[in-house]
């Protein structure tokens, strides 16, 4: 029977059905601010699975989980001492987010190493596994939503914009002059990060992008070798593998 794999992260909460060759095709979300008994019961009245394995960035919405699945089935929360795969080096590793751990777990069989793991989420987190292979650090920046969303918030004419490819760099509407500030300036950040880490790192990492906004930056980011959208879900069924074997 299958594990079941939950993605709790600050938006939404994503769920898969994995074993120890593959993903399923199954998979559902909730918005994570809408986690509760009775959506999980509603989402997974029909699902088997054998056991869980969970990351979360939510600490209130894990202890929901926690007391939802712990009473029926074995639950792994993926954290520090999870067997990953790789090691770790990195000086305080209780601070390394689980789902930065999960794509790290994904990197190595679907990538391989050196690797660095860019996921564009609430924040976009750049994750880097050396040659070792080893998880050893990374950059936190913020999302590319909360880019957009501060100026509507911040001020009285600006409004609050879809988040798409520009039409142009030289807006021709207030829309369009934002959506340019926000997609060109993002790609921006995120090919000097990558510059920075590949001027400190050894040998040549593969670039993999995930998450929600993957697909709109990396169209603009040569430097991103590719768009691996399953690599967080995938890590977790990796390291179930491990656990519940």
């Amino acid at each position: 029977m299958a594990w079941l794999l939950i993605d709790n992260s600050n938006t939404r909460t994503k769920f898969a059905l994995g074993d120890d060759k593959h993903l399923t095709d199954w998979r559902g979300v909730i918005p994570t601010a809408e986690v509760s008994p009775e959506a999980l019961a509603a989402l997974l009245e029909c699902v088997e699975y054998s056991a869980v394995i969970i990351c979360s960035v939510v600490p209130n919405k894990a202890a929901v989980l926690k007391e939802f699945f712990e009473p029926h089935c074995p639950v792994h929360f993926l954290g520090q001492e999870s067997p990953l795969g790789m090691g770790i080096d990195y000086p305080l590793p209780a601070q390394i987010g689980a789902d930065r751990l999960a794509n790290a777990a994904g990197v190595l069989t679907r990538h391989g190493a050196p690797a660095i793991i860019i996921d564009f989420g609430t924040a976009v987190t750049f994750d880097v596994i050396s040659e070792q292979p080893a998880y050893c650090g990374g950059v936190i920046a913020p999302g590319l939503g909360a880019m957009s969303a501060y100026l509507p918030g911040k001020t009285a004419l600006l409004p609050v914009i879809a988040l798409e490819e520009p039409a142009s760099a030289i807006g021709k509407s207030t829309e369009h002059a934002m959506q340019a500030g926000a997609v060109f300036g993002y790609r921006g950040l995120v090919k000097e990060i990558i510059a920075r880490i590949r001027s400190e790192l050894s040998g040549t990492p593969k670039i993999i992008a995930t998450g929600g906004d993957a697909a709109l930056i990396a169209r603009g980011v040569s430097e991103i070798d590719v768009v691996d959208p399953d690599i967080t879900l995938d890590g977790l069924r990796q390291v179930a593998a491990r656990v519940f074997r």
